[in-house]
């Protein structure tokens, strides 16, 4: 019998989760899959609406995803996202931005004039960074941002809750890029939306990318306490 206890309390979920670039093939028990989701339903949400979508894809079906992305990537097809990204960063938000690339391409020896070995990274995403599962995250497309943030805490308390039973994790937003592959993967209609995957499974410890750490600001630097 798989235990279903979590491994590390919520305070070192916290402070020991980052994003897992390399798993190992070993899938997670169905049993600590379905407990893990049933602990991140709990998510708080606008008026308990719940308006966040998980679609789970394992086994074969995550691979005939896998390779249908890769196709994509690799002819260069435009991207047709459900929802506007910021594509651009600047100022202080530019300089992390490029901190935490500069710090995962060093870990994985790219230089900075090295094209080829940059396409490679952006096709480690794709490739779902061989993870034995992945999750689409969505939402109806008539919801605006604020739905989406309470998406967002539900992929916030998904990837702690993994992290608490050992599982890695990475989200991304590439997977926002070909959403019609997810629906017809899943079989949904065109009101679902997709914002993002999270890879997730079993830390591989030999990939180099699994090295790379990034810091953060001080806290005075992004919170104002007034009395």
């Amino acid at each position: 019998m798989v235990p279903l206890k979590p491994t590390m309390p919520l305070l070192d979920a916290v402070t020991t989760r980052r994003s897992i670039r390399g798993f190992l093939p070993e899938p997670v028990p169905r049993e600590v899959l379905e407990h893990v989701f049933e602990i991140a339903q709990q998510a708080p949400s606008n008026c308990n609406t719940q308006p966040w979508k998980a679609f789970v894809a394992s086994g074969e079906t995550k691979e005939k995803l896998r390779q249908k992305f890769l196709e994509r990537q690799k002819d260069a097809v435009p991207g047709n996202p459900d929802f506007n990204y910021v594509s651009r960063f600047e100022g202080e938000y530019r300089t992390r931005q490029v901190e935490c690339a500069v710090a995962l391409y060093n870990e994985m020896g790219i230089a900075r004039d090295d094209k080829e070995g940059r396409l490679r990274a952006v096709k480690r995403n794709f490739e779902f960074f061989d993870a034995p599962h992945i999750v689409f995250l969505g939402m109806n497309r008539q919801f605006g941002s604020t739905i989406a943030l309470d998406v967002g805490i539900y992929a916030q308390t998904l990837m702690l809750t993994m992290q608490a039973f050992g599982i890695s994790s990475c989200a991304m937003g590439s997977m926002r890029t070909y959403p019609d592959l997810v629906r017809e993967a899943f079989e949904l209609d065109d009101q679902t939306g997709i914002l993002l995957g999270i890879s997730f499974g079993y830390e591989d410890p030999d990939i180099d990318a699994n090295r790379t750490r990034t810091t953060r600001e001080l806290v005075e630097k992004t919170v104002t306490f007034r009395e």
